[in-house]
C-alpha cells in the first residue's frame, strides 16, 4: 500500500519551549476549546483580533519578542503545559463513546461527503446552515470517537464577502485566499509529490489535488482543481462555492461525488458507510456501482450493495435547494458513465428521472433517495414534508409509510457557547458536563444557578456584542467610502442593556425577514418607547445571483436607515461564524419567521438557547419540537396554510401582539430590590434546561449512529479493497 503524509510546515520560528503552538494551529481542536485560543491571544491580544482569530496567520506575523516574553512567564508556561496535556489526552484516548459502545466497529470507516464545511471563519469554505451543520457534525464525530472521514472542496475564493451600498444593495466581493495562512496541509506521496485524482469531463480529464484539515481526531480532505495539470478554466472549477452556472455546478458535483470516491480510494479508505449530506454528492452512487461492476458484480447486485451502505440527508423542502439537471446537460457530461455502467441512455436517466417538475430532469435527490437505505429529513415536521414531497417514488405505499425518517438537527456545544457561560456551567453542572450534554438529567442542575450569576453573564455577553458592533462601525468609518448613516446602521447607537432582538440568517423570501417590518408605525412605536425600548439587529446574505433575496435585504436596510428608528434598528453586513457567535450569545431574543413548512430545521435558535437567549419563532423546523409554552414564544398557529397571504397576515399580527403584550412587559417588569428580572430568568433557565440536551449535536450524532449507521457498520463490506486502510 502506498503511504501518504501531511506535515506541519516549518514556517514558524518558535522558541523550543512553546514550539507545539504550530501543531495546535493546524488542528481545529482549538476552535472549540477556549483555553487553546487564549494560548495565542495571551501572546498578543491585539494581533489575535487583527488576524481574525487565525492562529496560522497569527504565528506568521507575531513579533519574536512577544514569543520570547511568554517563555519567561511561568504562569503562561503552566497554562501552555496544561492545555497541551488536554490536547494530547483528547487525541490519544481510547475511552470515547463510540469505542466503548461499539468496540468491534472502531475500524469500519464512515465517509461523509458535503459541498461545504463550516468549521471556523478562518477557513471560508461554507455559505450557511448546511455547511455549519457539516462542520458541527464533523467536530462531534471527533468528540465521540467515530471512525469518521470527510470529503469536501477547498474553495480558493470561498463564499463571497458581503458589501452593502448606501442604497442597501448587496454587492459580492471575492478574495483569493493565501494557502500558507490557512490551517490546511497538502496531501503528499512518499516522495513528497502532491497526491491527485482525476474525473472524466467532456473531451478531457480534470485533476484535483487534496488538502487535509485536522478536525480533532477526524481527517477532512478537500479537493482542489487549482493545479498545474488543468487548463485555466478547469483550475477555476473549485474556486467558488455555489455558482449559478449549471455547467459549473454539474462539474463540481461530479468532482464531489465521483472524485470524492476516488480520493478516498487513493487514500486507502474502504468505508462501511457513505453519508451524503444533501444531494450534491449523489454522483457518488454511480462511481461506487462502477467499481462493483469491475469486480464482476451484476448491476442489480452492485446497486443493492451501494444502497445498503448509503445514508442520505435531505435538508430542504424548497425546490431551489434540490439540484436537478436538464437531460441535455446529462448527455453532455455523463455519456461515458452510462456506458461504463452498461446501461442505455434511458436506463441511466431512469436512475434519477424526475417527471414532477416541468419536463424530465435528472434529480440528485431522487438518485440519492433511490440508492440509500438510510434516508432522513432534519426535523420531525420536515420528515413529514419529505415523505409527502417524495411519495411518488413509492406509489405503492401510504404517505406515512414512505421510508424517509427524521433526525432533528443539533449544534456542537463547544463551538457555540460563550466562554463565561461555559465557566458558569463548569461550576454548577460539574467539570465534565460537556461529556454529557445530551443527558436531560444533567440540565436539571441549571435550576441551581443563582439568578444574579446567570444575569451577570447575560449582561456581559450583551456588552460584548455592543463593543464588537462599535468596533466594526469604527473600522467601517476609518476605511472610508461609507456614508455616516451606514455607520449608524452598524449599531453604534445601541444600548447594551435595552431589550435586543436578533434576526440573522440567509435572506431568502420564504424566511420573511420583513415580517416584523409589516407595520412600520407600530414597530417604530415599540423601538422608540423611552421607558421600554426595543432594538432589532438584522444580518444575513442573499445568494449573489438571487435578485429576490437582494431586494429583501435592500427593503430591510432602507428601513434600518430611517432616522425615525433612532439607531435602534441595525443591519450588520457580511454575516459569518464570528458575527454569529456574538449575536447568538449577545441578544435577548432570537427571532425566526419562516413561512411554514419551508424551514426544514434551522439551528441558529438552538445556539441562542444554549446561551440563555429566548426563542421567538414560527412553529416550524426544530422549534415545533422544542417549544413547550414556557421556554420561549411561538408565532402563529401550529398548522399549515394554503393561502400565503393569510398566513403572513396572521403571523404578523401574532408577532406584534406577543411582543407588545408578553415579551416587552416581561423583560421590563418591575424588578425586585436586587434589580433582577425574575420571571424573565425563569424562562431563560427553562429554555436552557429543556433545549440544550435535546438539540445538542452529541444527541444528533448518536442518533445517526444508532439508527442509520449501525445497520451497515455491523455488516462486513461485500466488496473489500485489497489495499484499504482503516480510519484511525
Amino acid at each position: 500500500m502506498q503511504s501518504f503524509r501531511t506535515h506541519i510546515p516549518s514556517q514558524f520560528s518558535l522558541p523550543q519551549r512553546i514550539s507545539r503552538l504550530g501543531e495546535l494551529a493546524y488542528n481545529l481542536w482549538w476552535t472549540w476549546h477556549p483555553e487553546a485560543q487564549r494560548l495565542f491571544s495571551r501572546i498578543d491580544s491585539q494581533l489575535w483580533e487583527e488576524t481574525s482569530h487565525n492562529p496560522v496567520l497569527f504565528l506568521r506575523r507575531v513579533d519574536r519578542s512577544r514569543l520570547n516574553s511568554v517563555t519567561n512567564n511561568r504562569y503562561y508556561l503552566e497554562f501552555y503545559d496544561r492545555t497541551l496535556r488536554s490536547y494530547d489526552q483528547y487525541m490519544t484516548t481510547d475511552e470515547t463513546w463510540f469505542t466503548q459502545t461499539y468496540p468491534d466497529l472502531r475500524n469500519r470507516p464512515i465517509a461523509y461527503l458535503s459541498m461545504e464545511f463550516g468549521l471556523h471563519e478562518t477557513l471560508p469554505i461554507y455559505a450557511g446552515g448546511l455547511g455549519i451543520l457539516s462542520g458541527d457534525h464533523t467536530k462531534e464525530a471527533s468528540d465521540l470517537g467515530l471512525p469518521f472521514v470527510g470529503i469536501g472542496f477547498f474553495y480558493t475564493e470561498g463564499y463571497f464577502t458581503q458589501y452593502i451600498t448606501e442604497d442597501g444593495w448587496q454587492e459580492a466581493r471575492y478574495t483569493t485566499h493565501q494557502l500558507d495562512t490557512l490551517p490546511v496541509l497538502p496531501v503528499l506521496d512518499e516522495d513528497g509529490q502532491p497526491v491527485t485524482i482525476s474525473v472524466e469531463l467532456p473531451d478531457r480529464d480534470v485533476f484535483a489535488g487534496m488538502w487535509e484539515v485536522h478536525v480533532g481526531r477526524v481527517p477532512l480532505y478537500l479537493l482542489d482543481t487549482n493545479i498545474e495539470q488543468n487548463s485555466p478554466a478547469d483550475r477555476a472549477l473549485s474556486s467558488r462555492l455555489y455558482g449559478s452556472n449549471q455547467d459549473l455546478r454539474i462539474c463540481q458535483e461530479i468532482l464531489l461525488g465521483i472524485g470524492g470516491v476516488r480520493a478516498l480510494r487513493v487514500l486507502g479508505y474502504n468505508p462501511n458507510i457513505w453519508h451524503m449530506n444533501e444531494g450534491h454528492a449523489a454522483f457518488m452512487v454511480l462511481e461506487r456501482i462502477r467499481e462493483l461492476l469491475e469486480a464482476d458484480h451484476s448491476f442489480e447486485e452492485a446497486a443493492e450493495i451501494v444502497r445498503e451502505t448509503n445514508v442520505f440527508t435531505t435538508h430542504t423542502p424548497v425546490p431551489a435547494g434540490n439540484d436537478e439537471f436538464p437531460l441535455w446537460l446529462i448527455d453532455k457530461y455523463l455519456a461515458r458513465v452510462w456506458q461504463q455502467l452498461h446501461l442505455t441512455r434511458d436506463q441511466f436517466i431512469d436512475l434519477a428521472r424526475n417527471t414532477v417538475s416541468w419536463g424530465d430532469t435528472f434529480s440528485m435527490p431522487v438518485l440519492a433517495l433511490r440508492y440509500s437505505r438510510g434516508r432522513n429529513g432534519v426535523s420531525q415536521l420536515h420528515g413529514q414534508v419529505a415523505r409527502r414531497m417524495w411519495h411518488y417514488l413509492w406509489p405503492e405505499k401510504k404517505e406515512e409509510d414512505v421510508p424517509i425518517t427524521s433526525v432533528t438537527n443539533g449544534i456542537h456545544t463547544g463551538t457555540w457557547i460563550g466562554r463565561r457561560l461555559m465557566n458558569l456551567y463548569d461550576r454548577y453542572l460539574g467539570p465534565d458536563w460537556m461529556e454529557h450534554v445530551d443527558d436531560p438529567q444533567l440540565w436539571e442542575l441549571v435550576q441551581t444557578i443563582p439568578d444574579d450569576e446567570i444575569w451577570a453573564v447575560r449582561r456581559h455577553l450583551k456588552r460584548k456584542l455592543s463593543a464588537y458592533m462599535r468596533e466594526r462601525a469604527r473600522q467601517m468609518w476609518v476605511k472610508g467610502g461609507r456614508h455616516p448613516i451606514q455607520v449608524v446602521a452598524g449599531g453604534v447607537l445601541l444600548d447594551p442593556y435595552a431589550l435586543t432582538i436578533g434576526f440573522a440568517r440567509r435572506f431568502a423570501p420564504y424566511k420573511r425577514a420583513n415580517l416584523i417590518l409589516s407595520d412600520i408605525d407600530r414597530l417604530l412605536k415599540l423601538v422608540n418607547n423611552q421607558e421600554k425600548p426595543v432594538q432589532i439587529i438584522f444580518a444575513g446574505k442573499s445568494h449573489p445571483d438571487h435578485e429576490g433575496g437582494k431586494i429583501l435585504i435592500q427593503e430591510v436596510y432602507r428601513i434600518v436607515k430611517r432616522s425615525e428608528s433612532g439607531g435602534r434598528l441595525v443591519f450588520l453586513e457580511d454575516y459569518d461564524m464570528n458575527l454569529a457567535r456574538y449575536l447568538i450569545q449577545g441578544v435577548d431574543v432570537w427571532l425566526n419567521t419562516p413561512r411554514r413548512p419551508n424551514e426544514a430545521s434551522g439551528t441558529s435558535g438552538e445556539k441562542a438557547a444554549l446561551n440563555g437567549v429566548l426563542n421567538f419563532s414560527v412553529l416550524d423546523g426544530w422549534w415545533r419540537e422544542g417549544y413547550n409554552g414556557k421556554n420561549g414564544w411561538a408565532i402563529g398557529k401550529d398548522m399549515d396554510y394554503t393561502d400565503p397571504v393569510l398566513q403572513d397576515q396572521e403571523d404578523s399580527e401574532s408577532l406584534y401582539n406577543i411582543l407588545e403584550e408578553e415579551i416587552i412587559p416581561l423583560y421590563y417588569q418591575t424588578r425586585s430590590s436586587d434589580g433582577l428580572p425574575g420571571e424573565w430568568l425563569v424562562r431563560v433557565k427553562e429554555s436552557i434546561r429543556t433545549l440544550s440536551p435535546q438539540f445538542s449535536m452529541r444527541r444528533m450524532v448518536k442518533e445517526y449512529t444508532n439508527r442509520l449507521y449501525l445497520p451497515a457498520l455491523q455488516k462486513r463490506n461485500v466488496y473489500e479493497l485489497p489495499e484499504a486502510r482503516q480510519a484511525e
